[in-house]
């Protein structure tokens, strides 16, 4: 007889806010299924005023709280019976992020727990990735965000090593990335892919989905690192306003694509790889496992 129940998982970051309820579906000798219910993304982006000024505005504050509280309402009506908030680039190194988290609390009643990079890459790397590579191949994956981008590299199946770096779209688009910040990345996947004969890139994120979807490829197949290369040239020649109207683009996504799309690019080039594939997998659903697994081990 199956078992199912719903978890939810807030995803707070740089860019957005995402909601992410899913069904636990539980079957007798045999592993969990997890299939999403509802996926509801709030565009605040904290990363311009954190980057900016070191901390979170007060408008951004009560747009928060309103969001915090739509959430749990939601959860409520979906009857979601465990919860996990994660907060990642903006919110931890905003001077008042944990100020920001008590708030929320009193205001909503949903805890958040600032989590660091580390962290954060591996409950990426928790997710039901193992489903989608190929156990005799390598991966180098990558998880752009606003804020910070997390790469883990796998390899016949087993993970490898993973790292942080703060590298975001919404830190590139407001110049705060260095030369070194690249080098530094760029010598990392260097270093860290060059004993692989060949390795493809796993994208995650926002971008890198909508991207798919425009592609009009199936689920499954990959886009080469040709196809990437003339989509950002063709990015690179439309204006702001073009890509909303043009491309169909969010406001909040027609700005970001352009430098998402430079990070996606570069570490193909430095890994050597390509093609990506988009599995359409992130943070969200790796909170949900995580807690599913958490679970599990309480019993």
């Amino acid at each position: 007889m199956l078992n199912i129940q719903k978890y939810g998982a807030i995803d707070i970051g740089s860019n957005a806010i995402r909601l992410l309820i899913a069904n636990v579906i539980e079957q007798p000798q045999k592993e969990a299924i997890f299939r999403k219910s509802a996926l509801i993304r709030v565009p605040i982006r904290l990363g311009e005023d954190v980057f900016k000024s070191g901390t979170i505005s007060e408008t951004n504050i009560l747009r928060m709280i309103d969001a915090m509280k739509a959430f749990g309402l939601l959860m409520n009506a979906h009857h979601v019976v465990r919860y996990r908030a994660c907060a990642t680039s903006a919110m931890r190194e905003a001077s008042n992020g944990k100020a920001v988290a008590k708030r929320i609390k009193e205001a909503a009643q949903i805890d958040i727990e600032i989590i660091d990079g580390v962290e954060e890459a591996a409950i990426i790397a928790a997710t039901d990735l193992y489903a989608v590579i190929d156990s005799q191949k390598n991966y180098l994956y990558v998880d752009v965000g606003g804020g910070s981008t997390e790469f883990t590299i796998f390899s016949k199946g087993e993970l490898i090593v993973s790292r942080s770096f703060q590298v975001g779209t919404v830190r590139i688009l407001n110049d705060l990335v260095s030369d070194r910040d690249w080098n530094v990345l760029e010598d990392w996947i260097k270093t860290y892919t060059a004993g692989y004969d060949s390795i493809d890139i796993i994208g995650s994120g926002g971008n890198i989905n909508k991207i798919f979807k425009m592609s009009g490829r199936k689920i499954g197949k990959s886009i080469s690192y040709l196809y990437l290369m003339g989509f950002y040239k063709d990015l690179q020649k439309m204006s702001y306003e073009q890509r909303i109207i043009d491309l169909g683009l969010n406001q909040d996504r027609a700005d970001v694509i352009l430098p998402a799309t430079r990070i996606y690019l570069s570490a193909m080039k430095w890994a050597g790889s390509k093609q990506i594939f988009v599995p359409k997998i992130g943070l969200a659903d790796g909170i949900i496992k995580s807690q599913y697994l958490t679970a599990v081990k309480q019993g």
